[in-house]
C-alpha cells in the first residue's frame, strides 16, 4: 500500500490524498487551493494525476477546502462513486452549485482586467453542468455502516463533531499477501462538548492515521468563558454604537454563532439588537441543519428541539438572501451584528460589508475561526492596518478581535486525546496533514515526546509505501 500526498500537505487548504491499495486507487477528498488567485487557479485547474484513472473517492466533509474541487475532478474524466454521509451530500448539493456560481463570477471579473491588458481570457475551473454530474456520483452512507468497496478493502464513517456530517474514516484493509493494516482518516477533527453538533467519535486501534493539524500549537479558550465573553464583547459595541461585522463559514460557523446568540438573546445577556445572516448559501445551508436532527447534541435537543423550538430562528434575527437586501444592510445606521461569508473573506458578501465598516473605529471585526495564510481575513487578524478590498486600499480603524473558540478544530490538547484509544505500540505510522508549519511542527514533538515513533510531516507529492 502507498499514501501519495497532494493537497493539504504542510497547508490547510485543497485536501487531497492518494492511496494505492490492492491496485485500486482511491482518493480522499478533492478540495480547492485558497490563497493568492495567481496561485491557486493552475493548481486547482491541473491534477498531478489522471481523474480517470481514479476507482473510487470518500469525501469526509462538505467544507470546500475539502470538496470544491470535485466538479473538476469529474469534468476530467473521473467516473467513480463519491462516498459521503447523507448530511455532508445534501450540504455539497447547495455548496458546490455555489462554488460553480462564483467561479463563473470570478473568472468573469479576472477577464474583465485580462482584456485590458490584451491577454487572453480564462475559464472557470468548472460550471454548474459539471456539478450537476458530479452529484449524480455521490452515494450517502450513515454513520457506523461498514462498505465493502473492493475485495479486501472495506470503510466506515465515524462521525468527527466539526461540522454536519463530517465523517473520520476507518479503513479496513488485506493486502494480496494476507497483510492486514487498519488505516483512519480523521478528517477535520471536531470539538468535544462544542455546541449544536456531536462530540467526535475517535478512530481507534489504527495501524496507521493521517490526521490534521490546524490548531497542533495553539490552546483555545476554557468553554465556560466564552459566553460571558462573547456576551460582553457584543454589549460593549452596541453600547458604543457600532456594528459587530463577523466573517463565518456559511456552514458550521455561522449555525453556531447563531445558535450561541439564540441562547444568549433568550437569556437576557445581550441587548436586543438586529442580527442579520447575510449569505444565501448560509441560509440554504441552515435549512439542511434543520432537516438532519439527527446529527445535533443534546444540549441543542434539551434547550430547543424538544420545546419545538428552532435553534436557528428567533425575533431579532433576519435571514438575507436577496442582493437588494444585502446592499441596504450598508445604507443602515445604529447598532447591529451581521454575519456574512466568506470565514476567510476571500469573496462573497463579507467583502462589502468590510468595505464599508472596516474604517470606522466604533465598529468591531469579529473573527471566529481560522484564516489561512496570504487571505484578507488572516491580514486583518495579523494586524495589517492597510488592506486591499476589490483592488482599493483601506485604513484598518475598526477594532479586530479573534474568538478561537468558535473554531470547529479541535486545539492540541483534544488532538492528543483524540488519539488516546491508539496506543504508540499499534499505531506504526502517523502522518500530520491540513497543518500549517508553526503549528503542525510543534505537535509532531509533542507525540514523539509521547512514544509515538514513526511521525511524518509530508509535503505535497510525497509518497509514502506502507
Amino acid at each position: 500500500m502507498k499514501i501519495q500526498f497532494i493537497g493539504g500537505a504542510r497547508t490547510v487548504t485543497g485536501s487531497q490524498h492518494l492511496l494505492h491499495i490492492n491496485g485500486k486507487k482511491i482518493l480522499l477528498e478533492c478540495g480547492l487551493f485558497q490563497g493568492k488567485r495567481s496561485e491557486t487557479y493552475d493548481k486547482n485547474k491541473n491534477f498531478t494525476f489522471n481523474p480517470e484513472e481514479i476507482d473510487v473517492m470518500l469525501l469526509s466533509h462538505a467544507h470546500i477546502d475539502h470538496s470544491g474541487n470535485i466538479p473538476n475532478l469529474v469534468k476530467n474524466g473521473f467516473k467513480g462513486n463519491i462516498y459521503a454521509t447523507s448530511a455532508t451530500v445534501d450540504l455539497c448539493q447547495i455548496m458546490l452549485r455555489d462554488s460553480a456560481h462564483l467561479q463563473e463570477k470570478d473568472v468573469e471579473w479576472v477577464n474583465k482586467k485580462r482584456k485590458k491588458k490584451g491577454e487572453l481570457p480564462v475559464e472557470p475551473l468548472y460550471l454548474l453542468d459539471d456539478v450537476e454530474q458530479a452529484m449524480t456520483q455521490f452515494v450517502g452512507v450513515q454513520y457506523n455502516r461498514t462498505i465493502d468497496l473492493f475485495p479486501g478493502i472495506r470503510f466506515t464513517f465515524r462521525d468527527a463533531g466539526h461540522i454536519l456530517g463530517s465523517a473520520g474514516v476507518s479503513l479496513e484493509i488485506e493486502e494480496a499477501g494476507g497483510k492486514k493494516i487498519h488505516l483512519g482518516f480523521s478528517g477535520d477533527i471536531g470539538r468535544p462538548d462544542a455546541p449544536v453538533i456531536k462530540s467526535p467519535d475517535v478512530l481507534r486501534d489504527l495501524d496507521v492515521l493521517i490526521m490534521e493539524s490546524t490548531y497542533g500549537n495553539r490552546l483555545h479558550s476554557p468553554a465556560e468563558e466564552v459566553e460571558e465573553d462573547f456576551a460582553s464583547t457584543i454589549g460593549e459595541v452596541i453600547e458604543r454604537g457600532g456594528k459587530i461585522i463577523i466573517p463565518a463559514f456559511a456552514v458550521g460557523r455561522t449555525q453556531t454563532i447563531v445558535y450561541m446568540l439564540h441562547k444568549l438573546f433568550d437569556q437576557n445577556r445581550i441587548p436586543a439588537v438586529p442580527i442579520y445572516v447575510d449569505s444565501p448559501l448560509a441560509v440554504n445551508a441552515t435549512n439542511v441543519f434543520r432537516s438532519h436532527p439527527e446529527c445535533l447534541d443534546r444540549e441543542t435537543y434539551r434547550i430547543f428541539l424538544q420545546d419545538g423550538e428552532d435553534p436557528f430562528g428567533f425575533s431579532r434575527l433576519k435571514y438575507i438572501k436577496k442582493t437588494e437586501e444585502s446592499k441596504e444592510l450598508n445604507e443602515k445606521s445604529g447598532p447591529m451584528i451581521i454575519i456574512s461569508a466568506s470565514g476567510m473573506a476571500e469573496g462573497g458578501r463579507i467583502l462589502h460589508h468590510l468595505r464599508n465598516n472596516i474604517g470606522n473605529s466604533k465598529n468591531l471585526i469579529l473573527f471566529v475561526g481560522y484564516a489561512a495564510q496570504h487571505t484578507l481575513a488572516r491580514r486583518i487578524m495579523d494586524g495589517n492596518k492597510e488592506v486591499r478590498i476589490f483592488g482599493e486600499t483601506f485604513q484598518v480603524h475598526a477594532v479586530v478581535k479573534t474568538m478561537d473558540y468558535f473554531s470547529g478544530h479541535a486545539d492540541q490538547r483534544e488532538l492528543l486525546d483524540y488519539l488516546k484509544f491508539n496506543s504508540p505500540e499499534k499505531l506504526k505510522n502517523l502522518f500530520l496533514v491540513h497543518g500549517e508549519e508553526d503549528q503542525a511542527n510543534p505537535f509532531m514533538e509533542k507525540l514523539v515526546s509521547s512514544g509515538y515513533k514513526s511521525v511524518n510531516f509530508p509535503k505535497s507529492g510525497e509518497i509514502f509505501e506502507i
